[in-house]
């Protein structure tokens, strides 16, 4: 018989029970509490301390930023101790950044969901300034004190090659780490960043792409200059002198021609010819179906005509062509081109020059004057020869010579490589001057950048567009002709960009152009444009995979040609204008697919390019596009 349950037995046991749970809990919640207070101070440590790393990143950085203008100042004034000490200063500033950037706790914030990106961000920032600055700044000045702009200086008509070759290795290697850093900038997803990071970040792709591009051009330059310059083998150039007022889409017809030769650095021109002189291939030089389907055989007909083609590669494979035709045993290992304007640029170096010998033995030569200076250099060669010299292979002549007196001042020694330098990459600039070279390995490093003057690869932005004219009027009357182009964008549509491109043009020969100025100027008809009147097609190139649409002529709409090259839509469209007239013609582009900003590259006039590209428009309707 069991025994009968003790209630207060019962009570004190759950009593107990109770009291062991509580005293649990207490300890339990205890626990909780004091881990809670203790994530919390790491937490609130942590944060403190991504708060003073934050300012010292952000410090250095701006450091960085404001010391930059100083650093390019004391290079272009040949400063080498200021430039020294301004980048040990540079060194100091983004190793602290990077310090703050790479520490623990700052990386190990980069995980965190949401916020983590931008600690990431961060992080990539701080590393490639101070890449940049270790190896690139840092060899990059090694190179510029080594390679003194004397040494550039022509000596007994040779440029010495020595001080180039010495710099090559480090300017190709600070090149190849600011490409590795700006991609590894450009690889950052901008999407997750906040505005604090987002816009810094922003500016320093900016900046860096423009030391890239800048960089990339000293790399292939110091690679290509001193086998050009025939520093292991005799090089022989064929250099066209483009006639702007013939206009042509790289320029301007090549009418003067002559070899340039170059070794051990000395350069001289040897041979010369006229496009005149050398008449019609039959059959034609071979050009790709594309471009002949757009230009014609007259393509690969006449050497007048090379350039037809806004692609320098196919001009001046052609030329080359043409010319071993015409000279057998010449062997051509690139081509050159330039036009007046670029030789001005060079006069602003070397100062006037006495052509006196150039003009042609008994011929008047009226008012063409015989000291030419970057001041009347370009009038004398595209207008005032033909109001004084009648007979076009004696005015092809006097191009040639003008050309070859230049060469031979700069070749003299009087000049300093830096002003010589200084005028040529302004002539590039403008792309009034080009280089293609029958090497392989070379041709590879001038088709990466402008010089090269290719329509397609590597030196082409991919939201290209281009604008280039042709005469059709077979006369002198372009120098007349005064233009501006300007690219419009338009609201995104099915999420594709839409641009226009707005091109005037006007003719500002006098009323009285049909008798006042020179026949062979005006054409005098001969291809059925009256007198006086400018006949030009306008080719206009879009991007990669875009649409060419509508075409107008002053508001109305107008036919044009269609056609495609290297991938690239191109439309075409011929205009005419008597003296004192303005055309404006505009060619719309759809199914534009990059997103990048739009790039605008025009033929080379006899006007100032600053003055022929206008500023990029948005149109009224769509405000909020950015280009």
């Amino acid at each position: 018989m069991s025994e009968a349950p003790d209630p207060a037995a019962e009570n004190r046991q759950r009593g107990t029970q109770e009291k062991l749970r509580r005293g649990k809990l207490k300890r339990r919640l205890l626990w909780t509490g004091l881990s809670a207070a203790f994530v919390a101070l790491i937490v609130g440590g942590a944060v403190v301390w991504l708060g003073v790393q934050a300012g010292v990143i952000k410090d250095n950085l701006q450091s960085t930023t404001e010391l930059l203008p100083q650093l390019k100042e004391q290079l272009t004034a040949n400063d080498h101790e200021g430039a020294a000490a301004t980048v040990e200063t540079l060194t100091t500033h983004t190793a602290a950044a990077k310090s703050a950037g790479t520490d623990p706790v700052w990386k190990a914030a980069g995980a965190l969901p949401w916020i983590g990106p931008n600690f990431a961000a961060a992080t990539t920032i701080t590393v490639t300034a101070d890449d940049v600055v270790e190896l690139a700044a840092k060899p990059l000045l090694g190179a510029f004190e080594s390679l003194d702009w004397k040494s550039l200086t022509p000596k007994d008509g040779a440029v010495g090659l020595e001080a180039i070759s010495s710099a090559s290795p480090s300017v190709v290697a600070a090149a190849n780490t600011v490409q590795l850093s700006y991609d590894r900038l450009a690889g950052i997803d901008t999407s997750k960043l906040l505005p604090q990071i987002a816009e810094p970040l922003a500016s320093a792709q900016q900046q860096l792409g423009d030391l890239r591009s800048t960089l990339n051009v000293a790399s292939s330059t110091v690679q290509l200059l001193p086998a050009m310059l025939g520093g292991s083998d005799a090089r022989n150039y064929l250099l066209l002198i483009q006639n702007s007022a013939e206009v042509r889409a790289t320029g301007g017809i090549p009418g003067a021609l002559a070899v340039l030769r170059t070794e051990k650095g000395k350069i001289q021109l040897t041979s010369q010819d006229s496009a005149t002189a050398m008449g019609a291939f039959v059959p034609a030089v071979g050009v790709d179906a594309a471009q002949e389907a757009i230009y014609t055989n007259r393509l690969g007909s006449y050497m007048q005509n090379v350039n037809m083609t806004p692609d320098f590669p196919t001009a001046a494979n052609t030329a080359r062509a043409m010319w071993q035709q015409r000279h057998p045993g010449d062997v051509i290992d690139g081509v050159i081109t330039l036009d007046p304007s670029a030789l001005a640029m060079v006069l602003e170096a070397t100062g006037p020059v006495d052509v006196g010998s150039a003009i042609p033995v008994g011929v008047d030569i009226g008012t063409l004057p015989t000291k030419l200076t970057s001041s009347n250099l370009v009038q004398a060669l595209l207008s005032d020869v033909y109001a004084n010299i009648g007979e076009p292979a004696l005015q092809d002549a006097y191009f040639a010579e003008v050309a070859k007196t230049i060469f031979a001042e700069v070749s003299s020694g009087k000049t300093s490589g830096e002003k010589l330098l200084t005028a040529l990459s302004k002539g590039v600039e403008e792309n009034r001057i080009k280089i293609w070279s029958a090497r392989a390995d070379e041709q590879n490093l001038l088709a990466s950048q402008r010089i090269g003057g290719a329509i397609s690869g590597r030196s082409v932005a991919p939201a290209a567009f281009g604008i280039y004219f042709n005469d059709g009027t077979g006369a002198k009357m372009d120098y007349y002709v005064k233009r501006t182009v300007q690219l419009v964008q338009h609201c995104s549509s099915g999420g594709y960009g839409q641009y226009t491109a707005r091109i005037t043009l006007t003719n500002t020969a006098p009323a009285d152009a049909a008798t006042s100025l020179p026949k062979y100027v005006t054409g005098d008809g001969v291809f059925g444009v009256e007198p006086g009147h400018v006949a030009t097609n306008v080719i206009a190139y879009g991007p990669a995979q875009a649409r060419t649409q509508a075409t107008r002529v002053d508001g109305r709409a107008t036919p044009a040609g269609s056609f495609t090259h290297a991938d690239r839509p191109v439309g075409v469209i011929r205009v005419e204008l008597a003296p004192g007239q303005t055309i404006t013609v505009e060619l719309d582009f759809a199914k534009v697919v990059q997103s990048s900003p739009a790039q605008l590259d025009v033929t080379p006039t006899v006007q100032n390019t600053a003055d022929v590209i206008l500023p990029q428009e948005t149109a009224k309707d769509c405000t909020s596009a950015t280009p």
